[in-house]
C-alpha cells in the first residue's frame, strides 16, 4: 500500500495522555516560564511553542493580548499550557506574578509595536504591563527577558533598531528572527527553547568559545571515490548540544557523512581531510576556551589522488597509504592554554588496557575519552574518563556529553575552589 494511503488501522496504544508531551530533557525543569503572546500573525505557533518548553520540563503560563486572540484560540494555549490564560489585568495582580515569580519571560511572537512600548514603559495591555513589572525584575537579578522579534520587512526601520539596541543595553535577550520571505519570522520551538535555556544558565562556560569535532574525515582517492570510516559525529553532536544548552559559543566541526544533526546548533562541515585539518587549526588560532576532538580522524591517505575518475573494470587496483598528520597534534602545539579533550577508540582490548593507552594522552590533554567498540551500540555507549587523577567509568551518550562538560566548567574554577567542589 503506498505511503500516502491509511489503511484504516487504529493508532498505536501509548501511556501518555491527551495533555501530555514527550519529555525530550530535563534542563527547564523546575523552571516557570511566561510565555507572552502579542498580535502578530506567528501567534498561531505558540501552543506547539508551549509543549516544546514543556517538553525540557518547564511550566508556561501564557499571557495574552486582545489582539493575540485574534490569531490563537484561548482553549489551544490553554491546552498546551495545562492552565488558564492569562488575558487581563484582575485583583489578582497576574502581572506582578509575586506568589509565583516566573524564571524567565519569553515574548513570542513580539511586534514592532510591542518593542516600543517595552522601551518606552508603556503598560496599555495585559502584557505589556506584565513587561514592566518583567524588566524591574530582570534590573533586580530576579528574571530573565527574552524577544521573538516577527514582523514584515518594511518594519524593520531605525525606529525600531534603536528601541531593540537600547532594551539589550539594559539586558533584555533578543532571540535571532528567522530570515525567509522578506520577513523576520518566529524562529524554530527549538531554537527558542535553547535561547531560553541558555538565557537560564549559570554555567562558567557561557560565553566561552568551545569547538567540537565529530565524524568522519574523507580522503579522497579521485575525484569521485574516497576513504571513509564508519563513525558518524552523533556523540560529538550531543557533546556540542549539551555546551550550547549551558551558554557556550560552541560550533561543532562535522566530517562530511551521511548523518547531520537535528537539534539547531552551529554547525560547519568538513568534506575531506584537508578541510578539516584546516578548519580546525583556523579555529584554533581565533582562540577557544576548549577543543574537543572526538572526530574519527582517517590515519591515513593515499601518496596520491588521481585528478579525475580512475577507470572502473580494472582486474585490481593497488593504493599506496601514507600517515596523515596528527591534527590535535597540531592544534595543541598552536594553542598549549586551549583545554583540550581527546579521545581514544580500541578494539579487542579490556578496560585495564584501554585506560593504560589513553592515558599517553594525558602529555597534551586534561582529559581523554576512551570507548572500546564493544561498549558501543546505536544510542548506547560506555567511556572510560582518563585524568591525573584516576579513571571513571561514564554510561550512555547523554551522561558522557554532561560529564565532559562538567570537566570544562570545573578547569574554569581556581585550583582550591576545583578541589571544595571535587570533594
Amino acid at each position: 500500500m503506498s505511503p500516502y494511503d491509511w489503511d484504516f488501522s487504529a493508532p498505536t496504544p501509548s501511556a501518555m495522555g491527551d495533555h501530555d508531551v514527550p519529555p525530550a530533557s530535563d534542563r527547564l525543569a523546575g523552571r516557570r516560564i511566561a510565555l507572552l503572546v502579542t498580535g502578530g500573525i506567528a501567534a498561531m505557533k505558540t501552543p506547539a511553542l508551549a509543549r516544546g518548553l514543556r517538553r525540557h520540563g518547564a511550566e508556561v503560563v501564557a499571557f495574552a493580548s486582545e489582539d493575540a486572540l485574534r490569531y490563537v484560540a484561548r482553549e489551544a494555549l490553554e491546552w498546551a499550557t495545562l492552565g488558564p490564560v492569562v488575558t487581563a489585568l484582575t485583583w489578582q495582580a497576574e502581572h506582578l506574578s509575586d506568589a509565583a515569580p516566573f524564571d524567565a519571560y519569553l515574548v513570542a511572537p513580539a511586534t514592532h509595536s510591542t518593542i516600543a512600548k517595552m522601551a518606552h514603559g508603556i503598560g496599555d495591555t495585559v502584557v505589556t504591563s506584565a513587561l514592566i513589572s518583567a524588566l524591574g525584575r530582570m534590573e533586580q537579578g530576579r528574571t530573565k527577558v527574552l524577544v521573538a522579534p516577527t514582523m514584515h520587512g518594511t518594519m524593520h526601520n531605525a525606529q525600531l533598531a534603536d528601541n531593540a539596541r537600547w532594551l539589550a543595553a539594559q539586558g533584555v535577550r533578543f532571540v535571532a528572527p528567522r530570515d525567509a520571505y522578506g520577513k523576520h519570522n518566529l524562529p524554530d520551538t527549538e531554537v527558542l527553547c535553547i535561547a531560553t535555556g541558555r538565557a537560564l544558565s549559570a554555567s562558567p562556560l557561557a560565553g566561552r568559545r568551545i569547538m567540537v569535532t565529530a565524524g568522519p574525515t574523507p580522503v579522497e582517492i579521485d575525484n569521485v571515490r574516497r576513504i571513509v570510516n564508519r563513525f558518524r559525529g552523533r556523540l560529538g553532536a550531543r557533546i556540542a548540544e549539551e555546551l550550547v544548552w549551558r551558554g557556550a559559543e560552541a560550533e561543532l566541526i562535522l566530517g562530511d557523512g551521511a548523518w547531520r544533526p537535528a537539534t539547531p546548533i552551529p554547525v560547519t562541515v568538513a568534506r575531506t581531510y584537508d578541510a578539516y585539518r584546516d578548519l580546525v587549526l583556523d579555529r584554533v588560532r581565533s582562540g577557544l576556551f576548549a577543543g574537543i576532538f572526538s572526530a574519527g580522524v582517517a590515519d591515513y591517505r593515499p601518496v596520491q589522488s588521481v585528478a579525475g575518475k580512475i577507470a572502473s573494470g580494472q582486474p585490481r587496483l593497488t593504493l599506496e597509504l601514507a600517515p596523515t598528520e596528527k591534527v590535535i597534534d597540531l592544534a595543541c602545539a598552536a594553542d598549549p592554554a586551549m583545554q583540550c579533550v581527546a579521545f581514544k577508540y580500541l578494539e579487542g582490548v579490556d578496560e585495564a588496557e584501554l585506560a593504560r593507552v589513553a592515558a599517553r594522552r594525558l602529555d597534551r590533554a586534561g582529559l581523554v575519552v576512551a570507548t572500546r567498540g564493544e561498549d558501543t551500540a546505536g544510542q548506547a555507549q560506555r567511556a572510560l574518563f582518563v585524568t591525573r587523577d584516576g579513571v571513571t567509568p561514564v554510561a550512555d551518550k547523554g551522561a558522557i556529553a554532561r560529564a565532559i562538560a562538567d570537566h570544562l566548567e570545573a578547569v574554569t574554577l581556581p585550583p582550591g575552589a576545583r578541589r571544595a567542589a571535587a570533594e
